[in-house]
């Protein structure tokens, strides 16, 4: 089944975030696709390729769970400070760009508070992987 090729500002959402946040692609390598950049696997940087989700709700991440305690232990959510320590995976099989797999609808990126980072929206609407 083919799937559309992810692009700058495709919609991303974190399972601990309480908003969607748009992929920011590094200017290099540059691969147009409908006139965005396309996306890899090395698109994983924190605040540079993955913006903040709104508040936090992992009481793995340490400002959340101080705040919650500090409420008696009511869930009280944090600003979202994404900590990505590893790319995106698995990336598409086929589709390279600049030797790192292209990011495909599949690839997951994980926060170390948790969260399991989705690509919820591709971008592009014409263009799809073989």
């Amino acid at each position: 089944m083919s799937q559309p090729v992810i692009v700058e500002g495709a919609e991303l959402m974190c399972s601990f975030g309480a908003a969607p946040a748009s992929l920011i692609v590094s200017p290099e390598p540059r691969v147009t696709v409908e006139g965005r950049s396309a996306a890899t696997v090395m698109n994983f940087a924190p605040i540079v390729n993955i913006p903040p989700f709104g508040m936090c709700s992992s009481l793995d991440n340490p400002e959340v769970a101080s705040a919650t305690a500090a409420a008696g232990g009511v869930l009280t959510p944090q600003p979202c400070e994404p900590v990505i320590v590893q790319s995106w995976e698995p990336g598409a099989q086929k589709v390279f760009i600049a030797n790192s797999p292209a990011l495909d609808q599949q690839s997951k990126c994980m926060c170390a508070w948790e969260g399991v980072i989705n690509i919820t929206l591709a971008g592009s609407e014409r263009t799809f992987f073989p």
